[in-house]
């Protein structure tokens, strides 16, 4: 970590003599017969916008402490008692506004496969570290991607989970109808492992299910049933990079050979579905972080205060009216879709992760706008009451999210990660 971490950036604050300590401990208990769990001395790190109280939280500000939550991350605090050992805090895109791993403040993320790459955003840290072998798993955040972008462009596995599946109290709100909080490991039962220490009901997130946690990693071991998987003939196939293109369909072509069926279908208003997600967030994220945007605008990057600022022109009335849509399509979608197939099978990023030098050229707007094409993949998927699966391969070209409906059946990601 020493030797790896200044050139990749991954940490913002990280905790060598804290999590050694830890260990010893943990190691101790562990020589007197004493496990605790399945993360019983696992190294993790989280995103630095979830807060452990007496600890700083920048959120990839250039203030310390940015943000401050009296009683701490939930989901920070589950891993802990299930005797994960926390290293430190992981860098990120300024606010979680951005799909690269930019960061002025505290450097910009590099990609562990290839240097000058951008990492993915805006869980930037979280990407790289697991990847690079740094830590085993880390908890990230997704609103538009943020979870699945670096698990795509660093070859990992990333989960967002369904909305109000695990508890985002204590964590930084960016966009609180679209916000994610769910793990990022090397291998979906990795991932399982952590998302069953993390999930169910907290009183403290209003939007907390109460539907019973299920047994996600011993669902892994289980013969995976008769599927029919569904490839969307449009959005989703427009643009692609040919690398991406034959990613995707390798995916698929193991799939067929696992028993599925693969379908292709229409998707139903993706182009609707994501700009209703674009004034929700665009609208919630100015009000969450409106005192930074209007008393320290010089502290920001240019790229995030024009994406803050643009919420500050959208009406009351058209925001609600996309939140009222938002529901309609919802219910549209998973009736179009899912009466048809069991699994939605699309590209999580439309090229591999591109250099940080192409990233800097052209101004805010231009840069601003790319962030959109290359999040364009993604971003549909927060304002649906769906789950998406990243699945791992050992480049930026490995690129695929697994969706279905709230079923908790990470098996398919799994047996095509074994292929």
């Amino acid at each position: 970590m020493a030797r790896l971490d200044p050139r990749l950036r991954a940490f913002i604050t990280l905790d060598a003599d804290g999590a050694l300590a830890h260990a010893g401990t943990l190691e101790t208990e562990l020589m007197a017969g004493r496990l605790r769990g399945p993360l019983h001395g696992v190294p993790l790190a989280y995103k630095d916008l979830c807060h452990v109280p007496g600890l700083a939280t920048s959120c990839g500000t250039r203030t310390a402490e940015y943000f401050v939550d009296r009683r701490g991350s939930t989901a920070v605090a589950s891993l802990t008692a299930a005797s994960a050992i926390t290293v430190g805090r992981l860098n990120m895109t300024e606010l979680a506004l951005g799909p690269f791993g930019e960061n002025a403040h505290h450097g910009d993320v590099q990609n562990p496969w290839k240097s000058g790459h951008a990492s993915g955003g805006s869980s930037s840290g979280c990407g790289s570290a697991v990847a690079a072998r740094l830590v085993a798993g880390a908890l990230g955040t997704d609103t538009g991607g943020s979870i699945r972008l670096p698990a795509a462009c660093c070859g990992i596995v990333g989960l967002k989970p369904t909305y109000g599946r695990v508890s985002r109290a204590g964590v930084m709100p960016l966009s609180w109808s679209l916000d994610h909080v769910g793990p990022m490991a090397r291998t979906v039962r990795d991932v399982a492992v952590m998302l069953g220490v993390i999930a169910g009901h907290d009183a403290r997130d209003a939007s907390s299910s109460r539907r019973r946690v299920a047994e996600y990693a011993a669902v892994l071991d289980t013969s995976l049933p008769p599927l029919r998987v569904g490839v969307p003939e449009n959005y989703y196939s427009d643009g692609l990079d040919p690398g991406v293109r034959d990613a995707v369909n390798d995916a698929l072509r193991t799939i067929e050979e696992l028993g599925a069926k693969v379908e292709p279908l229409r998707v139903p208003d993706p182009e609707v579905i994501a700009g209703v997600c674009n004034v929700l967030a665009r609208c919630e994220s100015a009000a969450a972080h409106v005192r930074l945007a209007r008393e320290r605008p010089h502290e920001m990057q240019p790229t995030v205060l024009l994406r803050l600022e643009a919420g500050f022109h959208i009406s009351a009335y058209d925001y609600l009216q996309a939140a009222r849509l938002r529901a309609r399509l919802t219910r549209e979608f998973v009736a179009e879709v899912f009466d048809a197939i069991d699994v939605l099978v699309v590209p999580t990023v439309p090229e591999p992760a591109p250099a940080y030098g192409e990233l800097k050229r052209g101004d805010a707007g231009e840069r601003v706008r790319r962030m959109g094409r290359f999040s364009r993949l993604t971003r549909p998927f927060n304002g649906l009451v769906l789950r998406d699966m990243k699945k791992r391969g050992n480049s930026d070209r490995r690129s695929t999210q697994l969706s279905d409906v709230d079923r908790g059946d990470l098996r398919l990601a799994s047996a095509t990660r074994r292929r």
